[in-house]
């Protein structure tokens, strides 16, 4: 937990760094700090149903939806 706790304070810290950089306006740069995050988690959410719906068609079969398992052991050949 403390390796993903740290890595959201690295991301946010770049973010901000980065938005700075480009804008020049400490406001602006913090809205895109924290709105970044919200809109890159909602988009994996959607990323993840697609890919789910499309791995099947992929070589090896389908990805179980939890990740809890390989295709391999799901589809054994």
């Amino acid at each position: 937990m403390a390796k993903t706790a740290s890595f959201g304070v690295m991301h946010l810290a770049t973010a901000f760094g980065v938005s700075y950089a480009l804008t020049g306006d400490v406001a602006i740069a913090g809205a895109i700090t924290f709105v970044e995050p919200a809109v890159n988690t909602v988009m994996h959410y959607f990323h993840d149903k697609h890919w789910d719906r499309i791995a099947q068609y992929l070589p090896g079969g389908r990805r179980p939806v939890d990740g809890s398992a390989n295709a391999d052991e799901l589809n054994p050949a």
